[in-house]
């Protein structure tokens, strides 16, 4: 399937993404459905895919990453996994390297940088980061994880829930009140490290979809969070954890694109050989039609993605513009999954093709990272302004 549409990769990127692909069909491929069962992913991708120089882009090269803030390389790394139809297994990943590296690099001391970021960019130490509670979703002015200090220590107490990397992960930024009265200015980011007395991981969830990505709650019982272990000042939290929101949607946005972008081609390749009354599906008009709105809808919105990564690179992705990557984004890859599953017929409902678990996988995109109705409150303050 052609387009107009001028490539932003150059030869590195395209060499980096035969690389990356290679991995792919290589080691996650063929563990995929091991995975979905087991409902996590082999913890040692992370180190695999570290080993490779696959992790860490924007961690600096004296710690073991990439040393490059080049956002096309973690758009390759997102399409092809979505390419493979990964969402579940994807994900760990993606967060890993485009929503919470990002803080070590912004905020991280000289001794936490030196102490963390070397693992992180390995895969040996495994990021996530813990917002969302039971009671508070995305109102993170409502959060009730709250952190007492201690002399050298502060002593930290809640939960937290549908944490992606729940169970895999080695160091998680927590976001816990340190002020009670000070609003969106009493929160402090704190990172707690695997082994921590007091801190316990509950439930790896059970979820409809994404089945191989551990989404777990996270429970902090007196938890004693070492000062050297803050994340930036205190009482910044707020600030901190809008910095990297636009990121953090387009990397959504864009994978949900590439999701939407695979299902069509899947489907192509399924109609082009399945036959009804005699004739390839192909053949029927419906089928035909279908395809073209598909097709058409994938191919307008490619170009603005790609903007918005190019955007994003120069510093100008604006806050809008992100959300609606995101929005139209995962809206763009329900709808088609959906329509696509139809095409397959019954078989489209069972796990043999690939098309069922993209339809299921794709399903919370549209709430995570800020629901639907937020970006478009986003994009309306824009639009009004």
């Amino acid at each position: 399937m052609s387009t107009a549409a001028p490539s932003i990769y150059d030869e590195t990127h395209d060499l980096f993404r035969d690389s990356f692909r290679s991995f792919v069909e290589d080691r996650m491929v063929p563990h995929t459905h091991e995975w979905e069962s087991a409902g996590i992913m082999d913890r040692a991708i992370y180190a695999e895919a570290g080993k490779h120089g696959f992790l860490g882009f924007a961690l600096p090269e004296e710690h073991g990453g990439g040393g490059t803030d080049d956002f096309r390389f973690n758009a390759i790394i997102s399409e092809e996994l979505a390419r493979y139809g990964l969402g579940g297994a994807g994900l760990g990943i993606t967060l890993h390297n485009d929503i919470t590296t990002p803080y070590y690099v912004e905020y991280c001391n000289d001794e936490q940088a030196a102490r963390w970021m070397p693992g992180i960019a390995s895969g040996e130490l495994i990021t996530a980061i813990a917002m969302t509670e039971p009671g508070t979703g995305s109102d993170l002015q409502g959060i009730q994880t709250t952190a007492v200090r201690d002399g050298d220590e502060w002593i930290l107490n809640g939960s937290k829930t549908f944490i992606t990397n729940g169970i895999n992960s080695d160091l998680i930024i927590v976001v816990a009140r340190t002020k009670p009265e000070g609003g969106k200015n009493g929160m402090t980011l704190f990172v707690v490290e695997r082994g921590m007395e007091g801190f316990d991981r509950g439930r790896n969830l059970e979820k409809i979809g994404q089945h191989s990505q551990d989404t777990a709650e996270l429970f902090f019982d007196d938890v004693r969070v070492p000062v050297a272990n803050v994340m930036g000042e205190e009482g910044r939290a707020f600030d901190y954890l809008g910095f990297n929101l636009a990121q953090e949607r387009l990397s959504i946005g864009l994978f949900q694109v590439a999701t939407a972008k695979a299902a069509l081609e899947w489907t192509v390749e399924y109609v082009k050989e399945r036959t009804a009354f005699g004739s390839p599906l192909a053949s029927f008009q419906n089928t035909k039609f279908e395809l073209a709105e598909m097709a058409t809808e994938i191919a307008v919105t490619q170009p603005f993605i790609d903007q918005c990564v190019m955007k994003l690179n120069a510093g100008e992705l604006t806050p809008a513009d992100a959300a609606m990557a995101k929005m139209w984004g995962s809206e763009l890859s329900c709808r088609v999954t959906d329509r696509c599953l139809q095409l397959f017929g019954g078989y489209g409902y069972t796990t043999e093709y690939p098309i069922s678990r993209a339809f299921v996988d794709a399903r919370v995109t549209t709430i995570y990272g800020g629901t639907s109705e937020i970006m478009k409150t986003i994009i309306s303050k824009d639009v009004l302004a």
